[in-house]
């Protein structure tokens, strides 16, 4: 049987993709592209096959690419599946390679935003021009959502218009290298703030180190993920994690330091909230013999689905179709927009193909991986989506 999507077909698209650059303009503003261009060109290519394809701002100047093919706003009987993928990158500045020139060499693409993730993107767009050449019951929307790499705008945006649609089911195509992710770490960011008393550097019975405070602070914390969190695993994940990312304090030499504020990361597991998250830092300053304030101004849920689901058992069997052997079942330890899905209601997976240097100075990606990655889709479509 003919595969679907082939190579000849995808490659150009990933080619396309990459060269655009869509560099998230808040993580990098000075770089100045966004998403509307590569929004713009997803929603023409898209149309250009036959497939219903729209924008939608999640912000203003920030689209979503949205699309639609099968039955007819789920008229047909079957289930809704959404494919999701992000169409941002992280800065290119620093990298040893052009970033945007697409260069094709011994079956990889390089380029920002390659690997994470323009073929994800090429694998969900391909899948969706071939299952528009055919009768499908239900229905596939395909989120390619903007913001992924800083809050989520584009999925939060997403599952607030279309989760009363009635989806059933969400696959993202981050890289996995053709594994199926059930689960993936949440994570929640904190920031500790301690005071003390500013005076000249001589007058020690005076003055009080803000920083000599938070120095207790960060070697509690230090030995609370040492000895604590990494005994907290989960089997899909590994152990849950805190680390102190950034901290400030201080005018100068010869001043005490009248405040002192720390940045740290908490990488939690399924079952963990920021409730306890922050409770744990309370108890965590306490046993520090210090005081300080405690705030959490962001935080994004883990994800763990379940592996008998109607979209984690289309992957599974799509792919052992596709590829002639059952995927390897896994979590991962970073975070991606599943998360959001599943707190609107809609159960979601990951299954994803090759590459490597995400965030780094050599990004490249392997064009076969996401063309099997096209392939699984389209299948996993045919099957979830023929479900009553």
């Amino acid at each position: 049987m003919t595969a679907p999507v082939t190579p000849e077909v995808l490659l150009p698209l990933l080619r396309e993709l990459v060269s655009i650059p869509s560099v998230n303009p808040v993580l990098a503003p000075g770089e100045g592209a966004g998403e509307a261009a590569i929004a713009a060109y997803c929603r023409d290519w898209l149309q250009a096959r036959g497939v219903r394809a729209w924008l939608e701002e999640a912000a203003p100047g920030r689209p979503n690419c949205v699309a639609e093919v099968g039955g007819g706003g789920g008229g047909g009987g079957g289930a809704t599946l959404v494919l999701c993928g992000h169409i941002d990158t992280v800065s290119a500045a620093g990298m040893d390679i052009e970033p945007f020139a697409a260069a094709v060499r011994d079956g990889r693409v390089y380029g920002r935003g390659g690997y994470d993730m323009k073929g994800g993107v090429a694998a969900i767009m391909t899948a969706a021009a071939a299952l528009a050449r055919e009768p499908l019951p239900g229905r596939v929307l395909l989120a390619l959502v903007c913001d992924e790499e800083h809050a989520s705008l584009g999925a939060d945006d997403f599952v607030r218009r279309h989760g009363a649609d009635g989806a059933s089911g969400c696959i993202l195509t981050e890289p996995s290298d053709g594994a199926l992710v059930l689960a993936h770490k949440g994570f929640v960011w904190a920031e500790l703030v301690t005071e003390g008393v500013a005076a000249h550097g001589s007058r020690w019975q005076e003055g009080v180190s803000a920083v000599g405070r938070m120095a207790r602070i960060v070697a509690e914390l230090e030995r609370f993920d040492r000895e604590e969190l990494r005994r907290r695993t989960h089997p899909l994940l590994g152990p849950a994690s805190l680390h102190c990312a950034t901290i400030a304090g201080g005018t100068g030499f010869s001043t005490y330091a009248a405040e002192c504020r720390l940045r740290v990361e908490r990488r939690t597991l399924p079952g963990e909230t920021p409730e306890q998250v922050e409770h744990e830092l309370l108890q965590a300053v306490a046993r520090a013999g210090e005081r300080a304030e405690v705030t959490l101004p962001f935080h994004r849920p883990p994800l763990e689905s379940d592996r008998a689901s109607p979209v984690a058992t289309a992957v599974r069997s799509a792919a052992t179709a596709v590829t002639g052997r059952e995927p390897a079942e896994t979590g991962v330890a970073y975070w991606m927009d599943a998360a959001v899905f599943a707190g609107a209601g809609i159960p979601a997976v990951d299954f994803g193909g090759s590459g490597a240097g995400a965030h780094a100075a050599v990004e490249w990606t392997d064009v076969d991986s996401w063309v099997v990655t096209a392939n699984v889709l389209v299948e996993a479509a045919r099957r979830f989506c023929s479900a009553p």
